[in-house]
Order: structure tokens, then sequence, then C-alpha cells
């Protein structure tokens, strides 16, 4: 590799801008690992409780069944959970001396997550900031991705080192999916997770709001049962897109709990053409311009 061209810390010139430089070999790998990812999608909300996992998941499914190669990366180290939605408990990924292959959901999607490595699925990860930022940059860097054109990151509510992390390993270019139910409690703490990513240095892609309504499994209309809107209020207070509107359907919890996908087996209904248009936007991306 000629120059520091890979390195965080080249300027624009190629020219290395610190003693890091191309003496890194970590920083060379990680960069080389990114520059193979069109688009680093980072799901995260200020609030537990919201759907947030089933969110990335279904997102991530949805986008390899449109036929995209698609990562899909687990970062909640205290609560890993996307093995359980994807029917992978058990799996373990292959490990190299340097590397580890990411466990195969179909052709066009791979998975990584702590809960891979867990042998007992029981057990309290009881782990400090640091390690955990070492773990996470460690499943970018060290994963067998190859190239994607997706890469989404599941990542536990707040604005903690797990997001924070995530946005600074995968560069200014990462966006976040935001997701809030439309109750005022969610909302109130979304709002953080908003400014958070500005904060950051990255851009919000969108806010999905999650739970709006309730899907009736009998007559297949939705009921505004609770608030709703405070999702889309809370886009244009921010002056960010609005992804769009998630009933809440019983058999998107069933799903989950059975490991099959619902945007697998249920992406007609009223439902998945719901969680669709909160797609479409994603797939509409451009892709990034490629390095001459």
């Amino acid at each position: 590799m000629s120059g520091c061209s890979g390195c965080a810390s080249a300027a624009p010139d190629g020219s290395c801008s610190s003693n890091a430089g191309c003496d890194n070999p970590a920083e060379e790998k990680l960069q080389n690992t990114l520059s193979r990812i069109k688009h680093k999608i980072v799901v995260m909300s200020g609030k537990g409780g919201v759907g947030k996992t089933t969110v990335a998941t279904n997102l991530a499914v949805a986008l390899s069944l449109a036929g995209k190669k698609v990562g899909l990366l687990d970062v909640d180290v205290h609560g890993p959970s996307v093995p359980r939605l994807l029917s992978l408990k058990g799996e373990k990924p292959h490990m190299g001396d340097e590397t580890m292959e990411p466990v195969p959901w179909s052709k066009n999607l791979s998975v990584m997550s702590l809960g891979f490595l867990l042998e007992d699925e029981r057990q309290a990860v009881i782990w400090r900031g640091p390690v955990k930022v070492g773990l996470i940059k460690q499943f970018v860097q060290d994963v067998m991705w190859g190239d994607l054109d997706y890469l989404i990151v599941d990542c536990p509510p707040g604005t903690g080192d797990e997001p924070l992390s995530a946005l600074q390993t995968l560069g200014p270019t990462a966006m976040a999916v935001v997701v809030t139910t439309p109750q005022g409690v969610a909302i109130d703490d979304v709002r953080r997770s908003v400014s958070f990513v500005g904060d950051v240095g990255n851009r919000v892609l969108g806010i999905v709001e999650n739970m709006s309504g309730f899907a009736c499994p009998d007559c297949g209309s939705v009921h505004n049962i609770f608030n709703t809107g405070g999702g889309e209020e809370l886009a244009k207070e921010a002056g960010v897109q609005f992804l769009g509107r998630i009933p809440l359907d019983p058999e998107v919890a069933h799903s989950g709990d059975e490991g099959f996908p619902f945007m697998k087996i249920h992406r007609d209904s009223a439902t998945g053409k719901a969680m669709n248009e909160v797609i479409a936007p994603l797939l509409a991306l451009p892709d990034p311009p490629t390095a001459e």
C-alpha cells in the first residue's frame, strides 16, 4: 500500500499527519474492510423497549431479500438477541488466526454477534467501556465481511459506549436510523439520540416510528389505540427524514420468538408493507463514489 491513504490520520494528499500512519496494521486493516462496504447504517434509540433490534433485523432481512449483500452486526454486548431472532442460536463463527467468518443466514445475509461466542447464553457479560469498544472495533476489522452493499449495526439503547464506538469505528459516512415509539416519554429520550449523532459528526438517515397503532389480526386494519405521530413530529423538529410508521403487530412478536424473520414470511401483510416503506429510502441510497 503506497502512501498513507488507508489510514485515519492521512492528509488529503496521502501524506501521514501522525506517527500512526502506515505503521499501524490494525488501522490499515480497518480501512480496507470499510472500503468494501457501500453503506453503513447504525440502528439506535435513546429508549429501550421500542423494538429497535426487531427493526434492525427485519431491515437487514428485507434488504437481503431484495438481492443486496448485507451484513448484520449485533453490538448489544449485554443483551445480544439477534441470533434468536434469526434462529441462529448455537451457531459458531469459523475462527482463523487473525480473522473470523460471520455466520451465514442466507447467501445474501451474514451475521456477527457476541451471542455466538458465549459458552453459556445465561451468563452475564460484565465489561467496562474499553473492552466493549475493543470488541466492536474487532467485529468490524477482523470479521471477513467481504463486499457488502449494506452493513446494518444493531446498538443497545442510549448514547453510551456501543453506539459511540460503532459510529466512530465506521467513520463519518456511517448514518443512523433512529427508532422511537409515538409516546412522549420515548420521544424525549430519542430526541437526545438525534442530537448525539450530530455531535459525533454523523448524519441521521431518518426516524422510524415503531408500534404506531395496532394491527388487528382479525380485521386487518390498524387502530390508533395509543398516541401516534410523535416520530414524524420529531423528524420535522430535527429536520431529518421521517422513514415511516410500523404498527404494533402480534405476529411480529411471534415471529421473533420463533426465530422466523417477519419480513421473510409476512412481507405482503399490512405491517410488511409498512416496513417496506421504511426500507425504500435505504434501497434508494446512491452508491458512494469509487476511489480512483
